[in-house]
């Protein structure tokens, strides 16, 4: 198994799905209002506040890192350096 805190590339990272080890690094896009243009982890169970959205003040966040199979097109997730 591999730990998340130290994925810094594909080497290492294997499908959960189907076991192909050759795996295609990416990030997952955020494209909303005020985004940075990468979505970010968020720990605990999403809470909305008074409009709507997300209550995010005062929460560490992660980087998301993003390996995609060629094979099978799964996706593996990894949140990993604070933001």
């Amino acid at each position: 198994m591999t730990d998340a805190s130290d994925v810094t590339d594909a080497s290492g990272v294997k499908c959960t799905h189907c076991g192909a080890t050759d795996l295609e690094p990416g990030f997952v896009e955020d494209t909303g209002e005020h985004a940075r243009g990468y979505a970010r982890w968020i720990p605990g169970p999403l809470e909305r506040g008074l409009f709507g959205g997300a209550k995010r003040m005062g929460k560490p966040r992660r980087q998301i890192d993003a390996y995609r199979c060629p094979r099978c097109g799964h996706l593996e997730l990894f949140a990993t350096a604070y933001v």
